[in-house]
């Protein structure tokens, strides 16, 4: 019963009563920490009551190269978040305006990426390119899906191949980048999105910076790869608070459908 009536945060050690705290976007009051979110939760705070229509939802992963444990991983992963991989796809509403959606399941396997989840990603851009849909990301991910191997690799290449097509049927891709955004995620969809948006402090790299550190043998400068950091030296194109990024991706919706197609850029030819 207390674990529904206060929740402490993790950055600060601050104890909020957890309604408030729901009312407040699961932002500390106190040190502005963002708390990470579920898929589910966060298609309640973007979409429009019942508009969200789940794509894909019975794929599931299969133990291709017979890693051990993986499968008890799976079920496990499964039980504990009601979802069959860790993302979930679909078309919904945004204040009236369509988009097709992804948004990453942190529970799940740290939101890994493995063949399903690439497959999945793929078939929403692809959707998306068809149906005249921009494309809304929402991403949090440990990186590549190790128990895939290969595999999981692969779906760098094909997502990214997938993004070029959607660019080609002149849809954009929002992407929201939260904490963490690392791996193979990163160095593939993650970053390639049209707009790319980030919430305040989401660690956002290849390799965590612990990594780097002990590789180069070099103090990391304050904040690396944090979202700050990284707006700063041109790798993002705005940090959002939680409380306004509905508001922001309404607006670049509201942009995009006002846009003129009269031409096609040349570099599609």
């Amino acid at each position: 019963m207390l674990a529904k009536l206060f929740v402490k945060c993790q950055q600060c050690g601050t104890t909020h009563f957890y309604s408030f705290f729901k009312h407040a976007y699961f932002v500390c009051s106190r040190c502005g920490h963002h708390f990470r979110l579920d898929a589910p939760t966060w298609l309640k705070q973007l979409c429009d009551r019942g508009s969200f229509q789940e794509l894909d939802g019975n794929l599931k992963s299969l133990d291709p190269l017979g890693f051990p444990k993986y499968e008890s991983k799976l079920a496990q992963a499964t039980q504990q978040t009601g979802a069959n991989e860790a993302v979930m796809t679909g078309v919904g509403e945004i204040d009236g305006y369509p988009a097709a959606m992804a948004v990453m399941e942190p529970n799940f396997i740290m939101a890994s990426m493995g063949s399903v989840v690439g497959e999945k990603i793929t078939r929403l851009l692809e959707y998306a390119a068809l149906n005249k849909l921009p494309v809304l990301m929402v991403i949090s991910s440990g990186g590549a899906r190790m128990q895939e191997g290969i595999l999981s690799l692969m779906q760098m290449a094909k997502t990214a191949a997938a993004i070029r097509r959607l660019h080609e049927s002149r849809m954009p891709l929002i992407t929201v980048l939260t904490d963490p955004t690392t791996g193979g995620v990163t160095a593939s969809f993650a970053m390639l999105g049209d707009i790319s948006i980030a919430e305040a402090g989401a660690l956002i790299g290849f390799a965590g910076p612990r990594v780097i550190q002990q590789t180069i043998g070099q103090k990391l400068p304050e904040g690396f790869q944090r979202a700050e950091f990284l707006l700063e030296h041109g790798m993002l194109d705005i940090v959002v608070p939680r409380k306004n990024l509905k508001k922001t991706i309404v607006t670049i919706l509201k942009i995009h459908r006002s846009r003129p197609y009269t031409r096609r850029p040349q570099y599609f030819n």
